[in-house]
């Protein structure tokens, strides 16, 4: 078993507007541009702009349809949310649950006889899987695969073995399009799909690798535990964004065209977010990374997590500007997850060790633990008993039986399904690291309202209140390069539709 771990008058009178019409002629454009800031609330981005009305992403909103409405994915993780946004679908469909989970049809690293009845694997899409996990350029090495059965043979399984489904990158590129990709582990080859070639250019330096701190501090530290070393990590990932916008690949040494569909992650304001105590450390100087109150008023860490990657953001348009390619390329703001709590009076700790107390660890296959609780039994025929017992960890549900198939596929036939999902109350954590203060992965509001942001040049304005979901982006991604979302084949078990006011009258 494992556990892991703002609105000025102009926008005011936007948001007045519940449903405004769509764009006459449809969103259109050569390229899209998609970026998660990871952990950026609804919230964070309105109190954002409200406070700076001259930043970059009050620019792209300006020009651009804003959805105050957004939903992320449940679970609310890094590996589902993004998954969502370039497949159009969730679990269900897709087939993960989190970035670390438990299969039961997979067998361990060093399995030598895969001939026999599965006992079950874990597949750790993180840093478990590279070969020099501390090291950044890190590369995933097979030997730490799980392995599945081919004709008896013991097989690794890279990540995009695991996705069930294809994606964006893998549909745009079947029709000519170029396509790459920024993210924090070697993992993320997840999203060449399952062809294995969708991204022509993923660059996936490990975020878990260790760092010099910045002076005046001194000695090391994993990058993504500090924020100033996360704040330098994304910078790289920014360069190579820029070097994909003046047509070369994300070293800049190689000229290959500008992608049609290409994108990053940012790392910095999740944990300008969760951190404490020394990892709270910008520019050599030791700051407080978190929220002041309910309202989400940041503390100096994460407000200068806010800036830094505003103005990576600043860097970005201007390139787009000065190669004259910002007025053809859509722009799409989102997070994969939220985070929480947002108010820190509600925080609570609770160890994983209590559920495993609880379920009983000689029938616990494994735990996946944050701002949730997955868990995976090894006899499934006691799932009922495990769930009654879960009476000391906060629980606002506990999912298993028909709760839990109403929302994903049944544990019974699907190998990956949790057989139990523990969705504490707003505000606690399974976790007593002292490292940190907030946590994601749950249900609750402040994991999964996240913003949602379509900018374009001369794009008329408009804040839109309708419910809308991240799994959208995907299809909105396929309309607006001209191709079809039926060519997706999560979107279409889910029945997906692009973003509302993108496609003329409709």
């Amino acid at each position: 078993m494992r556990v892991h771990k703002f609105v000025f008058a102009g926008l005011l009178c936007l948001s007045l507007v519940s449903a405004p019409p769509a764009q006459a002629g449809g969103v259109e454009a050569d390229r899209v541009l998609l970026i998660s800031i990871d952990g950026m609330h609804e919230l964070d981005l309105t109190n954002y702009i409200a406070a700076h009305p001259s930043s970059t992403v009050a620019r792209l909103v300006n020009t651009g349809i804003h959805y105050t409405n957004a939903s992320g994915t449940k679970p609310a993780d890094s590996f589902p949310g993004l998954l969502a946004m370039v497949t159009g679908g969730g679990p269900r469909s897709v087939g993960v649950f989190y970035d670390d989970t438990w299969d039961r049809t997979l067998f361990p690293p060093g399995t030598t006889d895969c001939t026999v009845i599965p006992p079950g694997a874990e597949a750790p899409w993180t840093a478990a899987i590279d070969d020099f996990p501390t090291h950044i350029d890190a590369t995933i090495a097979p030997a730490k695969l799980p392995l599945k059965s081919v004709s008896g043979v013991c097989t690794p399984v890279y990540p995009h073995n695991y996705l069930r489904v294809n994606t964006v990158f893998e549909v745009i590129k079947a029709r000519g399009g170029r396509t790459a990709w920024s993210d924090k582990h070697p993992a993320y080859d997840i999203l060449q799909g399952p062809s294995g070639s969708g991204v022509d250019d993923l660059f996936s330096p490990e975020v878990d690798a260790t760092a010099t701190v910045p002076p005046p501090l001194v000695g090391t530290a994993t990058i993504s535990k500090e924020l100033q070393l996360t704040m330098d990590y994304d910078d790289t990932k920014v360069a190579a964004i820029i070097n994909q916008i003046n047509g070369k690949d994300h070293t800049g040494m190689h000229l290959v065209g500008v992608p049609r569909i290409f994108g990053m992650n940012f790392g910095a304001i999740n944990q300008g977010q969760k951190l404490v105590g020394l990892g709270c450390e910008v520019g050599g100087v030791l700051k407080t990374c978190g929220y002041m109150d309910a309202a989400g008023t940041p503390l100096p860490g994460l407000a200068a997590a806010l800036d830094h990657t505003d103005a990576s953001l600043g860097q970005i348009v201007a390139a787009l500007s000065t190669k004259g390619l910002l007025s053809s390329t859509l722009i799409i703001l989102t997070a994969k997850h939220g985070q929480v709590p947002i108010d820190p009076s509600k925080l609570v700790k609770i160890s994983p060790n209590v559920i495993v107390t609880d379920v009983g660890s000689a029938n616990l296959a494994m735990q996946t633990a944050d701002a949730i609780s997955l868990l995976w039994l090894r006899d499934q025929n006691q799932t009922a008993t495990a769930a009654a017992s879960l009476t000391n960890v906060n629980a606002d549900q506990v999912l298993s039986g028909s709760l839990l198939t109403a929302l994903f596929n049944d544990p019974l036939t699907d190998p990956r399904t949790p057989d139990i999902i523990v969705i504490p109350t707003l505000g606690t954590i399974y976790s007593t690291s002292g490292a940190k203060k907030m946590e994601h992965g749950g249900f609750t509001e402040d994991d999964t309202h996240v913003p949602i942001v379509l900018s374009k040049p001369h794009l008329t304005p408009a804040t839109r209140t309708d419910p809308v979901e991240i799994k959208q982006i995907a299809c909105t991604i396929l309309e607006v390069l001209d191709s079809d979302c039926d060519s997706l084949a999560a979107a279409v078990m889910e029945h997906t539709k692009f973003l509302p006011g993108t496609k003329g009258k409709k």
